[in-house]
């Protein structure tokens, strides 16, 4: 499978225009035959608390996303945020070319660093679907620093998706991170994230996809653009030649973690 990763510059808080952005570089990817299309997290508003301004009731932004997946045959993976109550849901849903939603996954760690918890409903559960033979398990941002929920996907999940807006201050932990979780998981990891600034927060990019032996297959740095990987069976391989994940002892770590 061919897999794009869209390293979006978002203009913050300006959603109609970064849509019809959005709209140029799908059809970029679909002429380039890829499958599937993956945006950064919140990728049409950038990292904003202000629910009452980014927020949708009606699903505004998958609608919109529905229609470009079946004008241009391509799957798409993006970050919206619905609104609950008096606070909001930080979502990232994936559609087929069809419009036909495969997954949609909520946040399980909102960033408490940043206020995020104090506005956001954190998730509850995990987020897994197959598309054209390849299952994916999908994360947000600082989801990254809990290998706890990466461990409970992996054993379904050949590639895992995190879709960030990663300040440029962190990214050497993103990095890092991202080759953790897919060494640890013998799994595809795909790193998405955004460039540019945001208020007073500057992005830098590093959009990667790691390989299930920790090395970087594809890399885009400090600039927007679309970033290509093949996919193939490197991890169904790699967990057969080198069966480390077998020796889990999954019962003991339940009461470990208590």
């Amino acid at each position: 499978m061919k897999a794009a990763l869209c390293q979006f510059r978002i203009e913050y808080e300006e959603k109609a225009q970064n849509l019809q952005r959005a709209e140029r570089m799908i059809a970029a990817a679909s002429e380039a035959q890829a499958k599937i299309i993956f945006f950064p997290e919140m990728s049409f508003t950038g990292f904003s608390m202000q629910v009452s301004v980014t927020g949708e009731p009606d699903g505004e932004t998958l609608r919109r996303m529905q229609q470009y997946a079946r004008t241009y045959g391509i799957a798409a993976g993006f970050g919206w945020v619905k609104k609950h109550a008096d606070k909001g849901e930080n979502h990232y849903t994936v559609v087929d070319e069809n419009g036909t939603v495969l997954a949609d996954y909520v946040k399980i760690h909102p960033f408490s660093y940043s206020g995020e918890d104090a506005v956001f409903v954190p998730g509850s559960r995990t987020a897994v679907f197959t598309y054209s033979g390849v299952t994916f398990g999908l994360f947000i941002c600082y989801d990254l620093r809990f290998p706890e929920i990466f461990r409970a996907v992996s054993g379904q999940a050949e590639v895992l998706v995190v879709a960030a807006n990663w300040p440029e201050a962190r990214i050497a932990h993103w990095n890092k991170l991202l080759e953790a979780r897919a060494i640890e998981n013998q799994s595809w990891v795909l790193g998405i994230n955004c460039v540019g600034e945001q208020q007073a927060c500057s992005y830098n990019g590093c959009s990667r996809a790691v390989t299930p032996e920790g090395e970087t297959a594809a890399f885009l740095p400090d600039r927007e653009g679309i970033l290509f990987c093949e996919i193939g069976a490197e991890a169904a391989c790699f967990r057969q030649s080198f069966p480390a994940l077998r020796d889990r002892r999954n019962v003991l770590y339940k009461e470990l973690l208590g």
